[in-house]
This record gives structure tokens, sequence and C-alpha cells, in this order.
């Protein structure tokens, strides 16, 4: 441990992986906002705490499961030509729930309907996001512990990696959460970059890779823009209070 912590390359180490880690987080904080919205104001940090600390646990096991993870990738079922292992099935249903979710949730937003049982108790609901928050840990928590993986083989670091990507998460996760729903256009943009990581997941699941790069551009463009049209629309607030006085 002394020496990792003398050695430049472990610190370099540990800064591009923690990056990594708040990048690939930043769509897991997002579904968990917008799930925990669905819920009382005052269950809403509680859920947002409890479904990023669940990502927590979830990454660490997973990360000290490195030799499991790795058979993870030996393939179980042959579809025609398509040799798929755990990791593209888990992948694939993972990503298939978010496009489904992310889908019915934009039908909610633009038609005002509920999709929740209308008859669940403030506590049945509360489990019932919990629970979908828990499921997206586990495909968002494969993701980023594969990118650790990859990209070191010191376990310290890929935890203290892991940890801190998370602490940021949950340090940001009620001023996103705030910021998200005052903003209604902004919950759409979010939403559609849930479908967006949704196709990705599920084409890695079907061994067609989709280089980040790509959606990376496409978020960081679309929040440019979205930016734009909010300053506009405060400018034409504020001309407009000004003619009014």
């Amino acid at each position: 441990m002394v020496e990792l912590l003398s050695s430049p390359d472990a610190w370099i180490s540990l800064a591009t992986l923690s990056f990594l880690e708040i990048v690939l987080g930043i769509d897991n904080l997002i579904f968990i906002s917008i799930m925990a919205s669905k819920l009382p104001a005052h269950q809403q940090h509680t859920a947002r705490v409890l479904g990023l600390g669940l990502a927590l646990v979830t990454r660490l096991v997973l990360l000290a499961s490195v030799v499991w993870l790795v058979r993870l990738t030996a393939p179980i079922l042959n579809v025609g030509d398509l040799a798929l292992s755990w990791r593209d099935i888990i992948l694939i249903v993972g990503g298939m729930f978010l496009l489904a979710k992310a889908t019915l949730e934009i039908h909610s937003a633009v038609e005002g309907e509920e999709h929740e049982p209308s008859g669940a108790s403030a506590s049945a609901l509360f489990g019932i996001v919990v629970a979908q928050i828990v499921a997206l840990d586990v495909i968002f928590s494969l993701d980023s512990v594969l990118t650790a993986v990859g990209l070191t083989d010191k376990f310290p670091i890929m935890a203290t990696a892991i940890v801190l990507a998370i602490l940021v998460m949950l340090f940001l996760a009620k001023p996103l959460s705030g910021f998200v729903e005052r903003h209604p256009t902004v919950k759409m943009l979010a939403l559609s970059f849930l479908l967006l990581i949704g196709l990705a997941l599920t084409a890695d699941g079907l061994h067609f890779h989709i280089p980040r790069g790509y959606l990376y551009f496409a978020i960081v463009f679309s929040v440019m823009v979205e930016v734009l049209n909010l300053l506009a629309r405060r400018n034409r607030k504020n001309g407009k209070r000004a003619g009014n006085a």
C-alpha cells in the first residue's frame, strides 16, 4: 500500500479512473434522480442516498469478485452466429429495461399519466422505486467495474476510485434532482439520454459496440443547446420584467 501511495503512476491511474467512474455514474445518478422524484418530498433524499449506497456496495462486491466477473464473458448460449455470455445477457436485459422505462417516463411526462399502481401505499411505492434503482444499479455497476478492471489491476486503486465517484454523485444528487424537476425540458433531455444509454447497453450485449465518444458528443452537444435555451428563456423573462417596471 505504501508503494502505491509513493507511485506517480498509481496517482495518475487513480485520477483517470475516478474521472471515468464519475462520467459513467452520471447516467446512474440521472436515473436515480428521476425515480426518486416520484416519491413524496420527505422520502426522496432517503431514496437517493439508499440508491447510491447500494450502487457503492454492488460495485465493491463485483470488484472483489474479479475472477467471477471474468467468467461472465464466457459464452453460455449460442443464437445463430451470436455467442452470448452472462454479461451480454445482463446488458441486453438492462438495456431493454432502460429503453422501456425511459419511454414510459417520457409518455407519463407528456401525457400526464402515472404508470405506478394507483392503489400503492407510500411504503409500497418506496419499495417499487428502490427495487427499480437496485436493478439498474447492477447493470451500471457491471459496466463501471469492467472499466476499472480494464484500466488497472490494483484493487486499492479501483476501490478508492469507485468510492470517490459515489461520494461525488452523492454530493450532486440533490441539486441535480432539484434542477431536473424545476426544468421539464431538462428532464425530457435526461430521459432521452437514458434512451441512448439503453440502446448502447443493448448493442454491447449483442456484440455491436457503439463508441462512447459518439454518445458523449451527442449528450454534450444537446446539453449545450439546452443551456442556450435556458439562458434565452431567462433573458426573455428579465426583459419582460424590465418592460413592466
